[in-house]
């Protein structure tokens, strides 16, 4: 069967002579292709090399997973004219994160994470995968309170888990449909929250409950009560030393709770952050955040709790709270955001603030929980973006795209 790819020399927005890009579609249909998270606090799909790019296949995208559907783990292989094969199976994804694909950052050339959950019992548990080997190397599962990885530290050695079976009841875009969920009737139960696993050991503690976020918060937050909590996007930040995610509660309502959080490593000081700084931050250098505050997208200093810098103008970055990822080596800032059914990326360039925007890609017309979000992702030279896209193809499947910069 012969492969088709699509190269493409298109038109971009750019303040820069030397900035511009090449798109290059990678996977091709008739199943749909996509990594399904935001190349945020080192979430990079290439292994340690670069030859492989890790994704997932699935063979629909008009609906939510239904309970056990499995979805293909697959390695696109770059040094073979992106030949794509079949490695592992998942029951644990969605079209929004994917399955939380993660290489492991002591062992990046062949072991990367993902989540799965148990065929019979519906638990949901974090599996670590070595490409070498051809086998799961470990399952972190735990019966009691089954979740899943919800973050790598950057430097390795530790993930946090969140229960993703909780969120498919109160925000199904993040969780998995029919999981086994032991917080059934509990608004704020003081077993469930952040989880922190040791990958060596596989010793596992709870970071801090739901129970004490919410005794925590309620002083300044009142609105914490009443309300169902759980948790979104755990990041640790470059150093591994603090963690920051969101307490939400009745998050598609009026008046919901969406609380910024961070502590420590440890799980000690806790504390809020002061300016909601968007829905998508990421970790720069240090304990300093971007974010997006008042139509800007910002530099945010997390122990000061106040924006200390800002990347490029409203003109440059039209939507400051799209998906955000800073590259490995922090001198290039991305920023994905939708506009009229499309999805743009704004590419920039921090030593001198030449900027480039990126061609449309379609968003397919898909929404609410199905929605194709920009989500872009670096690889580890600074040098490509993999991002999604629907293709020019007669069932407008869900496809992979490489953006290269050219400067």
């Amino acid at each position: 069967m012969s492969r088709l790819h699509f190269l493409f020399f298109l038109p971009a927005l750019a303040w820069g002579a030397d900035l511009g890009v090449t798109v290059r579609q990678i996977t091709q249909g008739p199943l749909h292709h996509f990594f399904g998270y935001i190349g945020h606090v080192g979430t990079i799909p290439w292994n340690a090399s670069g030859r492989y790019v890790v994704a997932l296949q699935t063979r629909h995208q008009d609906r939510m997973p239904k309970p056990g559907e499995a979805a293909d783990i697959v390695l696109i292989d770059t040094q073979k004219d992106h030949a794509l094969s079949v490695v592992e199976q998942t029951r644990a994804w969605n079209p929004q994160q994917g399955t939380m694909l993660y290489w492991n950052p002591q062992a990046a050339e062949t072991q990367f994470f993902f989540n799965d959950r148990d065929p019979v019992t519906h638990e949901v548990f974090c599996v670590l995968y070595d490409i070498a080997q051809k086998r799961r190397v470990t399952e972190f599962r735990h019966a009691d309170t089954p979740f899943g990885n919800s973050g790598v530290a950057q430097k390795g050695g530790w993930f946090l888990g969140i229960n993703y079976a909780r969120l498919a009841r109160l925000r199904p875009v993040t969780g998995h449909p029919g999981a086994r969920d032991w917080t059934v009737g509990m608004q704020q139960p003081d077993n469930d929250g952040i989880f922190k696993v040791n990958v060596a050991t596989q010793e596992t503690r709870l970071l801090v409950s739901l129970k004490q976020l919410a005794d925590a918060l309620r002083a300044t937050h009142p609105e914490v009560d009443g309300k169902d909590l759980f948790i979104n996007h755990t990041l640790w930040n470059r150093d591994d030393d603090r963690i920051y995610f969101f307490v939400r509660g009745d998050f598609d309502k009026k008046d919901r709770c969406n609380v910024p959080c961070i502590m420590n490593a440890d799980g000690s000081g806790l504390r809020v952050l002061k300016h909601f700084i968007g829905g998508h931050p990421e970790w720069e250098s240090g304990h300093r955040m971007i974010g997006a505050v008042d139509g800007k997208q910002v530099i945010y200093d997390t122990n000061a709790m106040q924006i200390v810098d800002t990347l490029g103008s409203s003109e440059i970055i039209p939507s400051p709270g799209g998906d955000v990822a800073l590259s490995p080596d922090g001198r290039w800032f991305v920023n994905g955001h939708g506009e009229k059914g499309m999805n743009y990326y704004t590419i920039l360039r921090r030593a001198d603030r030449a900027w480039v925007r990126t061609p449309a890609f379609s968003q397919g017309g898909y929404s609410g929980d199905l929605r194709l979000d920009p989500g872009p992702l670096w690889n580890r030279d600074s040098t490509q973006l993999l991002v999604p896209g629907i293709a020019d193809d007669a069932a407008h499947t869900r496809q992979l795209f490489i953006i290269t910069v050219n400067r």
